[in-house]
């Protein structure tokens, strides 16, 4: 796991080594172990390093083929790189390291552009061809390995982070489509980034830059049809085994590593399936979990130590205080370039940190929520479309639901605010429901806020809406609802802040859910496999009841939250007030209508504040982006 950086030349116009420097330095947190840059040709390539399969130096980047005629910066992890680098030694290819990364660079040499697809992994690379003066880049099939990139008539520049292309010399302005966006989702979708000129390489894509023309195509797209899964051949007792023995090879491929490794653990199925698989393979696993001193609402440690206790692992508890959050809070903000504010991103640095006290790589049971329906939304958006009475029920209360308080931060509060939500999704299409129940706000509040900021985006955000909500059918199956989110919420949010939160701390962080053979089985199955009446998630639950505790099942869903709204209305009230989002600063600033954002402060210390914390830090998060790149 790494960072990559680097430059391409339209006008034989080269970068200045400084810049190189700074973009190098931009990458420590991402690669502590070594950074190092170079120019060929047209093209400079810099890397930043952390050692995870074979360590030794002669492993640093770029790495060259035997004729130094190419050259590579990689980011991420090969999983089955052993068995292409056998057939890669079949055709009389010497190896001098035993990295992945010489195995990716002779897999392009030999195999052509094609050679993606028999990649196991993540990553986004770049490799240079000397001779033809040409650039390779790629990211994997969803997204999991970042990779931006900026263009103008003089250069091409991209990097891992945002932060690492703005040590280049480009234009910083604003693109205000990607800002109504991030107001609406707490996050920027799709390929357009806060910056004009600056965009995003989507899953699955290909870049190339020949003879000064970019060329960027989809080189994988999850092969999925609605009739075919619905009409699965398998029986579900087949199903369950087949997931089964998928999942213990996608672990045991993630367990390839020449440094300490261990795995998350919050007690959910998901990550309880990833820990059940790795002890298998691994005596005396590490695992590590995180959760609130004061706040049993947020709390699920009991469950992980169960679990732990179930499979023999060594486990590492984070017991978590307010200093924490607010150490998380500051180091999250030093970091960030791009706006995102998923709050539960304070966590994940968290649990990050203290992990990367005692491992280099951990396992995640990230995206399985997406791939077999987990979440409320997908439960509620089976109940509409099976007519359920109960959700008759909620939508004939939705006057009473919009009257009561609600807040995140307490069980019946809480509930109110998932009923009022559902009920107004049920006035809505298919389509424009899904839309909706990804966005934090709507559109209306946006408007409000930026004024005629929004007006001036408004087209480009109806297509990045089309582009994924389109993927949602009218007459087709909740498998629909699923494909859109692992095509959006996946990679741009949850894929998002695991990867900028453990890079951070210089941790690697593997999503067996994420093999791509588990991913293309899950959009065979029929929805009735992964969801009814009474289970969400129900071949993962099923698949591993034999091998899981008891316990686990039949019990609340929490999520991985903030406690954010007591933090805002006591220890960061003066902040907030007088600082971030006080009437002097918002009024110099020029963004906001400042009517608005009184009347959050306000709503923030009512007695009905809703999810106002969610819009006050986002707004948070923003503030310290515009003062860090723009004041």
């Amino acid at each position: 796991m790494c960072g990559i950086a680097g430059a391409y030349s339209f006008k034989n116009k080269l970068v200045e080594q400084q810049c190189l420097q700074n973009a190098a330095t931009s990458l420590n947190k991402r690669g502590p172990d070594n950074q190092n840059f170079v120019t060929i040709g047209k093209a400079s390539l810099v890397h930043a390093r952390l050692s995870i399969i074979d360590t030794s130096v002669a492993a640093n980047q770029p790495i060259y083929d035997i004729t130094q005629r190419y050259a590579i910066i990689f980011n991420g992890e090969i999983f089955n790189y052993q068995s292409v680098r056998d057939e890669l030694l079949q055709k009389g290819v010497q190896f001098k390291t035993h990295s992945d990364t010489e195995v990716l660079l002779y897999a392009y040499i030999h195999f052509g552009e094609s050679f993606l697809h028999k990649l196991n992994g993540f990553f986004a690379f770049a490799i240079h061809d000397k001779q033809e003066d040409t650039l390779f880049i790629a990211c994997d099939r969803f997204g999991i390995k970042p990779l931006y990139y900026y263009s103008d008539a003089d250069f091409f520049f991209f990097g891992s982070e945002l932060k690492n292309i703005l040590q280049f010399p480009i234009k910083k302005e604003i693109d205000w489509s990607a800002v109504s966006l991030y107001f609406q989702m707490n996050y920027i979708p799709g390929k357009n980034a806060i910056f004009k000129n600056i965009q995003r390489l989507e899953p699955g894509q290909q870049l190339s830059i020949r003879n000064n023309n970019i060329e960027k195509k989809k080189w994988y797209n999850i092969p999925y049809n609605a009739l075919n899964a619905e009409q699965n051949q398998l029986s579900y007792e087949e199903q369950k085994k087949k997931l089964l023995v998928l999942m213990d090879d996608s672990v045991r491929l993630r367990l390839i590593a020449d440094v300490p490794l261990g795995a998350f653990l919050s007690g959910g199925i998901d990550s309880s399936v990833v820990t059940a698989m790795a002890s298998r393979h691994t005596p005396h696993l590490n695992t590590f979990s995180i959760g609130f001193e004061s706040d049993a609402f947020f709390d699920e440690t009991p469950y992980a130590n169960l679990v732990a206790k179930h499979f023999k692992t060594n486990h590492t508890v984070f017991k978590l205080k307010n200093d924490d959050l607010f150490e998380s809070l500051h180091e999250l903000l030093d970091y960030t370039d791009e706006p995102f504010a998923d709050s539960s991103a304070l966590l994940v640095n968290i649990l990050s940190r203290f992990t990367r006290q005692h491992v280099t790589v951990a396992l995640s049971g990230d995206a399985g929520d997406e791939l077999f329906a987990g979440y409320n939304k997908h439960y509620g958006e089976w109940q509409m479309r099976n007519n359920s009475w109960q959700a008759s029920i909620i939508h004939l209360l939705q006057p009473v639901w919009e009257k009561l308080p609600k807040s995140r931060s307490g069980n019946i509060a809480n509930k109110i605010r998932q009923l009022e939500r559902f009920a107004k999704g049920m006035d809505l299409k298919p389509a424009e429901r899904w839309w909706q129940w990804c966005c934090i706000n709507d559109t209306n509040y946006v408007e409000q806020l930026i004024g005629d900021k929004a007006d001036l985006s408004i087209t480009e955000m109806i297509k990045i809406r089309q582009q994924y909500a389109s993927l949602v059918q009218y007459d087709g199956t909740l498998n629909d609802c699923l494909l859109a989110d692992v095509n959006m919420v996946l990679p741009y949010d949850m894929l998002t802040k695991v990867d900028r939160m453990s890079m951070r701390n210089s941790l690697e962080v593997r999503v067996p859910f994420l093999d791509y053979r588990i991913v293309e089985f899950a959009f065979s199955l029929p929805v009735s496999s992964k969801i009814n009446g009474n289970m969400k998630k129900k071949i993962v639950q099923d698949a591993f009841r034999e091998v899981l505790p008891n316990e686990l099942y039949n019990r609340p869903k929490k999520g991985f939250e903030v406690p954010l709204l007591q933090w805002f209305r006591t220890d960061l009230k003066d902040k907030i007030l007088n600082d971030w989002l006080s009437d002097e600063y918002i009024q110099q600033q020029g963004v906001f209508n400042i009517n608005t954002i009184q009347q959050l402060k306000l709503q923030l210390f009512s007695n009905n504040p809703g999810d106002v914390h969610a819009q006050i830090w986002a707004l948070i998060v923003f503030q310290n982006f515009w003062r860090k790149y723009m004041d």
